[in-house]
């Protein structure tokens, strides 16, 4: 992307996505590392994201007192530390803008940048001082603006302290910054300023609960947090024209915290995840944006939980799609050679059924119940049982113009009576028996050959033993003796088509148990993929930050609000046991289901088999020579 684009048009306070950005984030397919930029209108946002995107220009630059960022601007960088990542930017329009006077609409946009990032940059002036913080009053209306899961009531009391598992890391730049960064005395870091300034105050007076408050919000949603502090890049009258000075203009200790900032969120930020730990690609990522959009302007509160779900749906499709599109290109090279016997094609089969699952499961994700795996085996099965079915056609195409073609020496004999003649018969059945001698000889004919043959036989049948009658020179014993040899090899045949039905079907039971062992490895595969999901790996860092900020309260000495926190850390483990093994038996009873439904098709291709064995155990009458004419048999 050359330059930004409009991704949250803001329209007289109505938010609504720009199709053209969707468009581009739709055909991103890498995996996506999101940064946005937050703050009062007029701190310089844009500049710190030109600096993400190592350009000088890009994202507008105002040395005016108005806003220049309207709504929330994109720019989709390559990564410049992770190979076949993207880096998007996210500029969002200035908050507290008094041209705009609607706080409601500077809350959505907080929101929104808090929903669509993977590190969230909040960027003030001067210093984080108790207005600085107060300034973060949106933080404030988050559970009011933002649900984790679609909850009943019940469980609305702990969404909170949910947020810290989905939200991203937050990284506090402030500019302009003229302190000495010491407390009574004692150097200090920028991180030991921000952690200071979010210390809370002991008593429970109202105006130290308010004090408290806006804190504890901050420390409960973003445990992960990191601060910069910068001191003015130029002076005062250079300010104006900040985008078009060189790097050498401006201050080295301003470039020094800058390069030191740009570093710490390549290196730092993580790729965009969602509720369990799925990584998006610019494409879900599209899907996301739209889904948050278009929720808040029915005037709704976006649900985690929900958009995962509508994604993971969008997202799923396209996997089943994506691993068909894989199945049928793999089977295009052996469909050229059609007609081919059923070994082979059943070969191309498993080989290209195999990486079609695995395309499938490279994009697919929270298919909890295999929704989607049953939508694509079922799909290969049609394509598979459309190409089985082409490649029998073609056979039996084949076979029957092989067959026309060898007999039309003998079909012309017929026409002019050569074997209307005594000892005709006996040269009928030298033609016949060439026929069926090359007809065998002649390789590749496919899955129907010994099917065709028994049906050419029993087409000619009623020919030859006409024939066979009119024939002067045999006795009445010698015709009969003949019709019945000719009845054996007819039967004979019959049996060699029903081995040849049989072999076929054989295949396809073993291809179905193949199949559906495929199917159940890979669902097992997937549930365990859940239960050691990054999801819980993003639990155990947040539970982590938890009883470290329990630890902090006590050191403090805050002892009332530590214990609300043990208790709280309790109840995060609890909830967290009791989803997992509530996720355990739904999954047991999964496989369990499964395996039921594979043995019943299991034992109805087994009773197909029987059927088709029955049938082929008809008795033939053997019938010894009596005479030294030879009779038409098949090769």
């Amino acid at each position: 992307m050359d330059s930004p684009m409009c991704l949250v048009k803001n329209a007289d306070g109505e938010l609504c996505v720009e199709p053209e950005a969707i468009d581009y984030l739709m055909g991103l397919k890498q995996n996506v590392v999101v940064v946005s930029v937050v703050g009062l209108y007029r701190t310089g946002k844009s500049y710190l994201m030109n600096k993400l995107a190592q350009k000088r220009s890009g994202f507008a630059l105002g040395a005016t007192i108005q806003s220049k960022t309207k709504g929330i601007w994109m720019w989709c960088v390559p990564h410049p530390e992770k190979t076949d990542h993207t880096l998007v930017l996210l500029d969002t329009e200035g908050l507290g803008d008094v041209e705009k006077g609607d706080s409601k609409n500077d809350a959505w946009i907080f929101s929104l940048a808090i929903l669509l990032s993977s590190t969230l940059v909040y960027n003030s002036r001067g210093t984080i001082d108790n207005d600085a913080v107060e300034k973060l009053q949106y933080v404030n209306d988050l559970t009011e603006r933002i649900k984790v899961k679609s909850s009943t009531v019940d469980e609305e009391e702990g969404e909170g302290t949910q947020f810290m598992q989905f939200f991203p890391n937050f990284v506090w730049t402030v500019r302009d910054f003229t302190l000495q960064l010491e407390i009574d005395g004692r150097e200090i870091t920028p991180d030991q300023y921000l952690e200071n300034s979010l210390q809370l105050k002991k008593g429970t007076s109202k105006k130290i609960n308010d004090y408290n408050f806006l804190r504890e919000c901050i420390r409960n949603f973003f445990p992960s947090r990191k601060c910069f502090v910068f001191p003015s890049p130029t002076t005062p009258d250079n300010m104006h024209r900040l985008d078009s000075m060189d790097e050498a203009e401006l201050s080295g200790s301003f470039r020094e915290v800058s390069d030191t900032f740009c570093r710490f969120i390549f290196q730092e930020s993580r790729m965009k995840t969602v509720i369990g730990g799925h990584t998006l690609t610019g494409e879900m990522l599209g899907h996301l944006v739209t889904t948050y959009v278009e929720t808040i302007a029915k005037g709704n509160v976006p649900c985690l939980e929900n958009a995962v779900l509508a994604m993971a749906k969008i997202e799923n499709q396209a996997a089943v799609n994506e691993g068909l599109a894989v199945y049928q290109k793999g089977m295009e090279d052996v469909k050229a050679l059609f007609p081919v016997d059923v070994n082979q094609l059943s070969e191309n089969h498993l080989q290209s059924e195999t990486q079609a699952t695995k395309a499938f499961m490279k994009r697919s994700f929270k298919d909890d119940n295999g929704e989607f795996l049953k939508a694509l085996a079922e799909a290969i099965v049609n394509h598979s049982d459309d190409l089985f079915k082409q490649n029998k056609d073609a056979s039996e195409k084949k076979c029957k113009a092989l067959l026309e073609n060898l007999s039309a020496l003998m079909d012309q004999g017929m026409k002019e009576g050569t074997y209307a003649t005594p000892g005709g018969y006996g040269l009928y059945c030298n033609h016949h028996d060439n026929i069926v001698a090359q007809y065998r000889a002649e390789p590749n004919k496919g899955v129907r050959a010994e099917e065709v043959l028994e049906q050419f036989l029993k087409d000619k049948s009623a020919e030859s033993y006409s024939i066979l009658q009119a024939d002067k020179q045999l006795t009445k014993k010698e015709k009969q003796i003949q019709a019945e040899k000719k009845k054996t090899a007819e039967l004979e045949q019959e049996k060699a088509a029903f081995r040849e039905q049989q072999a076929e079907m054989e295949r396809t039971i073993e291809n179905n148990r193949i199949s559906q062992e495929k199917y159940l490895k890979k669902m097992k595969e997937m549930m365990e993929e859940e239960r050691e999901s990054h999801q819980q790996q993003e639990f155990n860092r947040t539970l982590e930050r938890r009883m470290q900020e329990q630890k902090d309260l006590l050191e403090n000495g805050h002892k009332e609000k530590a214990e609300l926190m043990r208790q709280e850390i309790l109840e995060i483990k609890k909830r967290d046991e009791l989803e997992r093994e509530t996720n355990t038996q739904n999954q047991k009873g999964l496989m369990e289901f499964l395996n039921q439904q594979a043995e019943g098709q299991n034992k109805q291709m087994e009773m197909l088999m029987r059927e088709l064995n029955n049938r082929s155990q008809a008795p033939v009458q053997v019938v010894e020579r009596l005479v030294p004419q030879q009779p038409c048999i098949v090769m």
